[in-house]
């Protein structure tokens, strides 16, 4: 089999097919109002990460040499141009689902999102007010004309590009630059309400609104406003500076992150043209750099745009469930040493994390906790439980992972807190991130040492959780916890080199045994024997496994997929994928989990990662799968997957097209289906068999 032969997607067209996924959320009817204007705010936000990241690299690798460039498999160049095409679409349909769906059912929940043009006399004097006392001394516009250098536009800054002019008269109009001021004033301003009519302007219209004081001491009188964004390649390139530690080396290369190259200029599209190449001239930007947009960029805000209306505009609270085996205030400890746990989340607490370090940091028998970090809430509970671990005299060790992109700052503050309260913090090994969610502790009981282990599909974070669908298992079983301290003594030495008996660590082993065990399932199939594998993650681009995936359907085993994100692998192709079926599942919570279920002729294997598919996971990062031995919890993931295969709401199918189409029902006698409300109500139905729920 050659790479010529076998029908791949690109993964950068793919992922824009997965944003089209979180589009399709914010027109859809059934989701509540503000929470489709939030996955505006999502399908904003993974762009600007999209074009920051991979387009910043894809345009980086056409200028490698065209030999090199043949052996990539594609044209960089003419993916580019796919990309702008697809996102020039993607853009229309956006700014067609904000202004001609979203604003007209806003109306008729008698809200409005106003511009400077809409403000009548009263409400014009407040936002005069407001400008005056809280806004104008924060600007300082740029005038641009006669400046020998353009100034820099800062990455992810959103600007207005203001037009002056006479109304009468031939005098030449001037240009200047605004930054608005997001970082230091809420995007929105609440406007006073009139007769039950409730009134939202955003900040960019309340400047717009008084330009006029703004530039008070020119003879202007006609002022045009144009909103621009640039984003900037944000990819790094550490050095290999011996004179510089790796926090320096990182605190550099995130201040020249801000001077990156341009890879997109978004403006917007009612610019006038001559407007438009002044800027392309001064900046010195390609055609392909080039976005039109709407009225206004940065739609990330509207994450935070106030509910002045009903609380049915949005999601009705899911209060996290507890698990049945632990009560709350009893130790957790101790229920770890009879029975592993599986806690699912968001639908069940993260608070048992919390729960597990926080009585380790108290508990007089525990030695030590080591833990992995790789993205932590702002105000981190973790890292409050590990500070006070180490007050109490434990040994505690962390590995925090400073190149977590776009956290690297939040983690280089965490981990000067974490060095001035004497914790050791390692930074693990080099040319590898450490992507693995683990956290271990010892406990010293009839003089020996005892493990307990937490091992997660998602990060120590207790924010995300609340949105994240991961799984967090718990467990004091020997064959796990020792695997584990093994890994934790390799991490200390920054080299990989035990043998794990029951962990998949990447990039040691994981691909290795990830492909022995699809090789089993291959030979399964050709003897006749049950054969099939049930698949889950956010990514699916490696290409030596999505061959081996295609060699498994070839030889008839069964495949099902659940693959959020980017997914290069072709389903349904006869003769070489037609055993393969592939859903992605999108909705309120983000599908974060990555599980790997195998037949095994019967004898059922299942393992649950921090790791994806895709290359840099099996290869260029330190990942953990781990097996699920306990029947309990080998029952709870396979129902929950079973869930998700049985989708018929929020299910989309990948098919070679990209099409998204909604996997619907196959007779109008089968029940509704919508994953995650369904997986809530099944670890609900559990407490009420116990009778332990007190919500």
């Amino acid at each position: 089999m050659t790479r010529k032969k076998l029908p791949l997607i690109n993964r950068e067209i793919s992922w824009l097919a997965f944003n089209d996924r979180v589009l399709q959320e914010a027109c859809d009817p059934t989701v509540p109002l503000i929470e489709r204007i939030k996955f505006l705010a999502i399908f904003s936000s993974n762009l600007d990460e999209f074009f920051r990241v991979r387009v910043a690299t894809v345009t980086r690798l056409t200028k490698i040499k065209n030999a090199t460039r043949f052996n990539m498999g594609f044209n960089p160049s003419r993916i580019l141009a796919e990309i702008q095409e697809i996102v020039k679409k993607q853009q229309v349909r956006f700014e067609d689902i904000y202004n001609n769906i979203i604003l007209p059912q806003l109306a008729e929940e008698k809200i409005f999102i106003i511009n400077d043009l809409q403000l009548n006399v009263s409400r014009g004097q407040f936002v005069r007010t407001y400008f005056r006392e809280k806004l104008l001394s924060t600007l300082v516009p740029i005038m641009l004309d006669g400046l020998a250098e353009f100034p820099e536009l800062k990455d992810e800054s959103i600007y207005l590009l203001v037009q002056l002019s006479k109304s009468s008269g031939n005098s030449k109009p001037k240009r200047a630059l605004i930054e608005i001021p997001t970082d230091t004033h809420s995007r929105f301003l609440i406007l006073p309400e009139t007769n039950n009519l409730k009134y939202v302007i955003l900040l960019d219209d309340v400047i717009r609104y008084c330009l006029d004081e703004l530039f008070s001491i020119f003879k202007y009188d006609d002022f045009r406003a144009y909103c621009i964004k640039l984003t900037r390649d944000a990819e790094m390139d550490l050095e290999n500076d011996m004179t510089l530690s790796i926090v320096d080396n990182i605190s550099k290369n995130i201040k020249l992150r801000k001077k990156g190259n341009p890879v997109r200029f978004i403006y917007d599209a009612d610019m006038p043209d001559e407007l438009l190449a002044y800027m392309v001239r001064r900046i010195g930007l390609k055609p392909t750099n080039l976005i039109p947009g709407g009225h206004y960029h940065n739609f990330k805000d509207f994450m935070s745009l106030p509910n002045v209306g009903r609380k049915e505009l949005e999601y009705p609270r899911l209060a996290p469930l507890p698990i049945r085996e632990v009560k709350m205030g009893e130790s957790i400890l101790n229920e770890i040493s009879k029975r592993n746990l599986l806690v699912s989340l968001p639908y069940q607490s993260f608070d048992y994390v919390i729960h597990f370090l926080r009585e380790a940091a108290i508990d007089p028998k525990v030695v030590s906790i080591k833990i992995t970090l790789y993205r932590l809430a702002q105000n981190s509970r973790i890292i409050n439980a590990l500070i006070n671990a180490a007050k109490n005299g434990k040994q505690v060790l962390v590995l925090l992972e400073l190149k977590a992109r776009f956290d690297e700052e939040n983690n280089i503050y965490w981990t000067q807190k974490l060095e001035e309260e004497g914790i050791k913090v390692l930074f693990g090994i080099s040319q590898l991130k450490v992507h693995s969610k683990i956290c271990l502790i010892t406990r010293k009981e009839n003089n020996k040492l005892v493990h307990y282990g937490n091992l997660a599909t998602g990060n120590f974070n207790e924010k995300t959780a609340n949105i994240y669908a991961d799984h967090s298992y718990f467990t004091a079983d020997p064959t796990i916890t020792k695997d584990m301290d093994n890994l934790f003594n390799d991490l200390e030495k920054g080299l990989l080199i035990s043998t794990y008996k029951c962990l998949l660590v990447a990039p040691l082993e994981m691909r290795k045994k990830i492909t022995r065990m699809i090789d089993r399932e291959i030979v399964n199939a050709k003897k006749g024997l049950k054969s099939y594998m049930i698949l889950k993650m956010n990514s699916l681009n490696d290409e030596r496994m999505v061959y081996k995936l295609y060699e498994a359907s070839k030889a008839g085993v069964n495949i099902k997929l659940i693959v959020r994100g980017i997914c290069c692998l072709i389903p349904g192709v006869k003769g070489l994928s037609e055993n393969i079926e592939i859903i992605s599942i999108v909705d309120r919570f983000l599908e974060h989990a990555r599980v790997f279920i195998f037949a095994n002729n019967g004898k059922e294997q299942i393992y649950l990662s921090s790791a994806d598919l895709m290359n840099r996971n099996l290869d260029n990062r330190v990942e953990v799968a781990f097996p699920i031995i306990d029947k309990e919890s080998k029952a709870i993931i396979k129902s929950i997957i079973n869930i998700q295969l049985s989708d018929n709401t929020k299910a989309r199918i990948i098919d070679k097209e990209q099409r998204n189409t909604y996997k619907e029902k196959q007779d109008e006698n089968e029940l509704n289906v919508r994953a995650q409300i369904n997986t809530y109500n099944f670890l609900k139905s559990r407490l009420k068999k116990t009778k332990q729920i007190n919500l």
